[in-house]
């Protein structure tokens, strides 16, 4: 029927005879034949339409016929008169959107831009979009941040990108076989998840997990070069032979491997539990170490604001680097910082430096409403905090070393003070004896210049 359609001649009726005649052309069942339509162009009254009000994503599925990477010329050819009720509707939450954080126009069409983009891309048009389509958009000029944003205040984003463990995870064990593959999932699953079945156990820091699998990774490879299929294969003794001899990646392998089979041994996966008894070794403690005075000084005078308050908040009240990315402006309130319910006043030059980065954040970003004390040129137009490695990038300086240097100057102050130390702060008991043990270690005995010294250099 479809090739006698095909070929119909106008004004006769469908002759099934002479259409099959020379043989046959099959097509898919219950589907019909559409000649394409050229596109055209948007009217130009097409900037008065409102977007739907009431619109909403449809819930089924197209699945995709064959996986094939599109044309990226098309697609950005497709996408210059692509449009739809999703991309209407998306509008008003972009134009909203970009109004209160403060976006610019070039900005604002950039996320219109990709959302073209995605509808091009779409096998299913009207559905909610997967946030690893739109991670994607770079090979055709796309926005990803504020696109990702946008989607995600009007309801329309299924997030389903893995955490940075589970990529963490993959790359690691992409060449171990499938059975032991599969075992280390279960793990995982379990490690970043918890249980809540017998024997019930507590989802863990995502951190913990990455750590373990830093030590257990060069274990697991070995076990597979070596012929092994199954972690049901592992005896003791090739448990108590496979952690390095010392140091901290000892450590981490042996944590890493009691966690994974006792996961297993509860889950049935293996018979037996080959670190039963495996004896731990004691955690290497290392002595904390004072910094140059002249570099901690140079970078407290920096031209960069963002860098002189930074290392002024580390240097003069020993901030952590997560502290450091959390604190947000109201947290300081009249030269007081409130954190972690401690109430700490700032020292005068970090004050001065505040003032100064505060300055810069209003002629740098007047619109932006990110409630957080740094922001960044990526999350200024967001609400989120700025990277791990914020300004620390452009310093020769590490938090943590500059904060042990703090820490490591106060307890040299006040004599081994222990009490005062937690209470100033934070710390545990066993944290402060880390650094009240360096009063009698020869190479200290002669504490460098303080921290506290370069006060004058406002």
């Amino acid at each position: 029927m479809e090739q006698a359609r095909l070929l119909q001649e106008p004004g006769r009726a469908i002759n099934l005879e002479q259409a099959n005649r020379h043989g046959q052309q099959l097509y898919l069942a219950n589907m019909r034949f559409h000649r394409p339509k050229t596109p055209r162009l948007k009217p130009q009254g097409h900037r008065a339409r409102r977007s739907p009000s009431g619109f909403r994503p449809v819930v089924w599925r197209q699945l995709p016929l064959f996986e094939m990477d599109p044309d990226p010329n098309l697609v950005r050819e497709r996408a210059l008169v692509a449009d739809s009720d999703l991309i209407r509707y998306c509008k008003d939450i972009v134009r909203d959107h970009a109004g209160r954080h403060g976006w610019s126009k070039r900005q604002r069409n950039d996320v219109i831009r990709s959302l073209r983009l995605l509808q091009v891309l779409q096998d299913t048009p009207g559905a909610k979009i997967n946030a690893t389509d739109v991670l994607q958009l770079p090979r055709y000029d796309g926005n990803i941040n504020s696109t990702l944003d946008v989607l995600a205040a009007a309801d329309l984003l299924i997030d389903d990108r893995p955490s940075y463990v589970e990529r963490y995870f993959g790359d690691k064990t992409a060449r171990l076989p499938e059975p032991m593959k599969a075992q280390l999932e279960v793990w995982l699953e379990v490690m970043l998840k918890g249980s809540n079945h017998p024997p019930r156990q507590r989802s863990r820091d995502p951190h913990t997990a990455r750590i373990h699998i830093l030590g257990i990774a060069p274990i697991l490879e070995a076990w597979a070069d070596a012929g092994h299929q199954s972690l049901a294969e592992i005896t003791p003794e090739q448990i108590h032979a496979a952690p390095p001899t010392s140091g901290a990646k000892r450590n981490f392998a042996e944590y890493g491997l009691r966690s994974l089979f006792r996961v297993l041994k509860a889950r049935k996966l293996i018979f037996t539990n080959p670190t039963c008894g495996m004896p731990a070794t004691p955690v290497n403690t290392t002595v904390p170490l004072p910094l140059d005075t002249e570099a901690v000084r140079q970078a407290l005078n920096s031209p960069d604001p963002a860098i002189a308050l930074a290392v002024a908040l580390v240097a003069f009240h020993a901030l952590t680097r997560k502290q450091l990315c959390k604190l947000k402006l109201i947290d300081i309130v009249d030269k007081r910082l409130t954190l972690d319910g401690r109430d700490i006043p700032l020292a005068d030059p970090v004050v001065v430096r505040l003032r100064a980065w505060l300055d810069h954040r209003a002629r740098t970003w007047p619109g932006s409403i990110n409630p957080y004390l740094f922001v960044s040129r990526r999350s200024a137009p967001r609400l989120v905090t700025v990277g791990k490695q914020f300004p620390w990038r452009n310093t020769s300086l590490k938090p943590q070393a500059l904060r042990e240097d703090r820490i490591l100057q106060e307890i040299h102050a006040t004599g081994g003070d222990i009490r005062r130390i937690c209470d100033l702060f934070g710390l545990t008991i066993q944290a402060a004896m880390r650094y009240a043990l360096t009063l009698s270690h020869p190479d200290l005995e002669r504490p460098p210049a303080s921290v506290s010294q370069t006060q004058d250099q406002k």
